[in-house]
C-alpha cells in the first residue's frame, strides 16, 4: 500500500469514530493532521480490539507482539502501521504512551468497576491521556516536556466526559465507571445504575464528576500558549467541543441511560469559530 493511501485510509476511521476529534484536528497543517490520523488510527484498533472481539485478550497479545515487531523496524503491512513508519521517522514519539495505551486496553479487560476517584483517573491516564502524550511530539516538538502535565490532564478531563455521556452503553457492556466511592457519598448505588434510576442521588453522583472534569479542562488549557499557533487553535478546539457535551447532558435532563449526547453540528461550528 502507498503512503498517501495508507493515511488516506487513518483519516476515513478518524472521520468515522470521532467527528469532534476530526473537526477540531482538520486545522491543522498536512503534514501534523495526517500524522494526527495515523495515531488515532493505532488507538482505534486497540480500543476495537476490547470493544468487539470474541477473544480481546488473545487479539490484545497479538497486537502487542505485533507493536514490538515495528518498534524494532520490521515493515507490517496495513494502513495504521504504514503511516505510523512514516510519522516515527518523522517525530520524536513518545513510545511509553503507545505502550501504555494498550495497558490501559488490558485494564479495561480486567476491571468492570472502580472503587475510587483516583481508580478512575489512573484508568483515564491509561486510555486518553496517553493519546494527549502521543500527540505532543507532532504538535509541540519544543515544549513536549513542559506540555506533558497539561496533556495528561486534558486526557482526565476527556474520559470523564466519555464516562459521563457512555454510562448507558456502558450498562449494557456490564461496566461502570462511576466510582463506588461517590455513588456511595451521594446515596446512590451500582444496583440502582442498572435499574437506569435517575433522580436527584444521580445527578448529584453524575456533578460532582462533571465538576472534575471541568476542573481538568481549566487546568490543561493554562499552558495553552506553549503550544505553536498552528496546534493551538486545534488544541483547544477540541477541548472546547469534548467539554460542551457536558452541558448538553445537563440540558438533556440528564438522561445518559438511553440516549446518545452530542454537541449538534450548528453548535459545534459557533464554538469553534470562537477560537479561531
Amino acid at each position: 500500500m502507498e503512503l498517501a493511501k495508507a493515511y488516506k485510509e487513518c483519516e476515513k476511521v478518524i472521520k468515522i469514530h470521532s467527528k469532534t476529534f476530526y473537526r477540531a484536528f482538520s486545522m491543522l497543517p498536512a503534514k501534523e493532521r495526517k500524522a494526527v490520523w495515523a495515531i488515532y488510527s493505532f488507538c482505534r484498533t486497540v480500543d476495537d480490539i476490547v470493544d468487539e472481539s470474541d477473544t480481546p485478550e488473545a487479539e490484545l497479545a497479538a497486537f502487542e507482539e505485533e507493536f514490538e515487531r515495528f518498534l524494532s523496524g520490521e515493515k507490517l503491512e496495513g494502513a495504521c502501521w504504514i503511516a505510523l513508519a512514516d510519522v516515527f521517522t518523522r517525530y520524536d514519539m513518545n513510545v511509553q504512551a503507545f505502550k501504555d495505551m494498550v495497558k490501559g486496553q488490558k485494564m479495561d479487560l480486567a476491571h468492570r468497576t472502580y472503587q475510587t476517584t483516583d481508580d478512575v483517573l489512573d484508568y483515564s491516564y491509561h486510555v486518553a491521556s496517553t493519546v494527549g502524550l502521543m500527540l505532543l511530539p507532532v504538535l509541540a516538538p519544543e515544549n513536549e516536556k513542559k506540555l506533558r502535565d497539561s496533556a495528561v490532564k486534558l486526557g482526565y478531563a476527556m474520559q470523564i466526559t466519555n464516562i459521563l455521556r457512555d454510562v448507558g452503553e456502558d450498562l449494557e457492556r456490564e461496566r461502570v465507571y462511576l466510582p463506588a466511592e461517590v455513588m456511595t457519598r451521594h446515596g446512590y448505588a451500582e444496583s440502582l445504575l442498572f435499574e437506569k434510576q435517575g433522580g436527584e442521588a444521580f445527578i448529584n453522583t453524575w456533578e460532582e464528576m462533571a465538576v472534575m472534569a471541568e476542573g481538568y479542562y481549566d487546568e490543561a488549557l493554562e499552558n495553552i500558549h506553549l503550544y505553536p499557533p498552528a496546534s493551538r487553535v486545534p488544541v483547544k478546539g477540541a477541548a472546547v467541543l469534548y467539554r460542551a457535551i457536558l452541558d448538553q447532558v445537563r440540558k438533556n435532563n440528564y438522561n445518559v441511560f438511553s440516549e446518545k449526547n452530542y454537541v449538534p453540528v450548528n453548535e459545534k461550528d459557533k464554538l469553534l469559530s470562537s477560537y479561531q
